[in-house]
């Protein structure tokens, strides 16, 4: 079966069920083998670097400072994820606020929501956010995995303060009309 059809399949399958994707908090990097990158990009900020990784409609984020690091995970349960170095774990529902403060003075918060809307909104709202992304931010359309005249897409923007670092990532499943938003901020220590 070739590599593209593959692909379409696994996204098929996960916008039919994005409200089984799970954010995971990890106090060290993840290896980029593990998932198949369609964008990627780093944030230098005097202290600490971001790397950004869009990863089909999931994204990873790791923020590193020396020899710390938080890793912010949003994918589908998978049996290939590291159990080791997990500081949280939970399946996006509705919506949810979480607030993780780690041994080594980082702070994490992330509040998060899925939202499935009737078809004039989930129209008018991923093309609001299409537009908006192309402007700004990583925009990562799926093409190849249309069925219909709406795109799945992965769009996620940032900013980098001092010692935060903000991330909003949207990511769009026209086939449910279910658009997943998270906005994170991680704080490093004094």
């Amino acid at each position: 079966m070739p590599e593209e059809m593959i692909n379409k399949m696994e996204v098929e399958g996960l916008a039919l069920q994005a409200v089984d994707l799970n954010l995971y908090l990890f106090d060290r990097p993840l290896h980029p083998e593990l998932f198949r990158h369609f964008a990627a990009y780093r944030v230098e900020q005097g202290r600490y670097h971001a790397d950004i990784w869009v990863v089909g409609l999931s994204h990873v984020v790791t923020v590193t400072r020396g020899d710390q690091c938080i890793s912010e995970l949003l994918y589908r349960q998978n049996e290939t994820l590291p159990s080791r170095g997990v500081l949280s774990r939970f399946r996006l529902k509705g919506e949810r606020d979480h607030e993780r403060k780690t041994p080594d003075g980082w702070t994490y918060l992330v509040s998060s929501q899925v939202e499935t809307m009737d078809e004039a909104l989930y129209k008018s709202v991923h093309c609001d956010l299409m537009r908006h992304a192309e402007k700004r931010g990583c925009y990562v359309p799926y093409d190849a995995w249309s069925d219909g005249e709406l795109t799945p897409f992965s769009y996620l923007d940032h900013e980098a303060r001092d010692r935060e670092f903000h991330i909003h990532a949207f990511h769009a499943f026209p086939q449910g009309r279910t658009l997943v938003k998270t906005q994170s901020i991680i704080e490093m220590p004094a």
